[in-house]
């Protein structure tokens, strides 16, 4: 396994790969990987032929207050699980290689960013689009990787990909629970135990929406309307949102569409933890 740094470095080795007819894939992180990020890594190892990971904290996409001075950083780690993993190439560029003197265009995609993860991290899918078109640039893959946990974003990027005809397909993977229900996250690292255990009802709350619409058959409004009851038992949990939506346009829906998703944010003491549920009524 190779580690590069600068963009020439990166498409040199990309380019050489492609020469010989293997097909690249990408999995774009912010490093601190766990094994969400692992299952990301095995599906492209198992799909393409030249696994290429991105190791950069994106200082764009957190907004004022949010934890980017301390967002961990732990490369030798992340090293090894890659190279464990069977990746190819890491490219781990700083901040003045992604974003160089004078950078001043941004990536906006109105339809997806508005809402939901949108309307309470203010400029957070703007700095998500920009750096993930910045990589695509860079590496030219074709196919990659992302996390269902993150879904209002890898459906961002579906739509930054087709609006702007990028030439790269889009895989979003399943999201990866601890046994108790939690699903990874980068952030769950600054849970007390306390916190965790009062996390879990997040999943909870998914489930029992997930369960309503489906083997209760009920509408999407009495999904939501259980899900904030039993919310509304841990105060401890500060909600920004649980709705049940549209899977395609995340726009909520209170009469049941054949393919829907449950999507709870809440701060669980000062970390913001965000999840999902996949709802099919067909």
């Amino acid at each position: 396994m190779n580690t590069v740094q600068t963009i020439q470095e990166l498409q040199d080795r990309v380019r050489t790969a492609r020469s010989v007819g293997k097909r690249i894939g990408c999995v774009p992180t912010m490093g601190a990987l766990h094994a969400g990020h692992v299952s990301l890594i095995e599906a492209a190892r198992v799909e393409t032929d030249f696994v290429v990971v991105t190791v950069f904290v994106n200082p764009t996409q957190f907004g004022p207050g949010e934890d980017l001075s301390k967002y961990p950083r732990p490369l030798e780690a992340d090293l090894a699980k890659c190279r464990d993993g069977g990746v190819d190439l890491v490219f781990n560029p700083d901040v003045a290689t992604v974003y160089p003197a004078g950078d001043a265009t941004f990536v906006e995609v109105p339809s997806c960013s508005q809402s939901l993860e949108g309307a309470h991290r203010e400029g957070h899918f703007r700095g998500v689009a920009t750096v993930v078109l910045k990589l695509f640039n860079m590496v030219l893959p074709d196919v990659a990787y992302f996390g269902q946990k993150d879904y209002q974003q890898q459906l961002l990027i579906r739509h930054m990909v087709k609006d702007l005809n990028v030439p790269v397909e889009i895989r979003t993977c399943p999201t990866i629970r601890e046994p108790d229900g939690l699903a990874l996250s980068s952030r769950n690292i600054y849970l007390s135990d306390a916190e965790r255990r009062s996390a879990l009802v997040l999943s909870q709350a998914l489930k029992i929406g997930h369960a309503v619409c489906t083997a209760q058959k009920k509408a999407p409004a009495e999904a939501r309307q259980a899900m904030l009851e039993l919310l509304a038992n841990h105060p401890e949990v500060k909600l920004d949102y649980a709705v049940i939506a549209d899977a395609n346009t995340l726009a909520e829906v209170d009469v049941a569409v054949p393919e829907m998703v449950a999507l709870i944010a809440a701060r669980v003491g000062t970390t913001r933890l965000i999840d999902n549920m996949l709802i099919s009524t067909h």
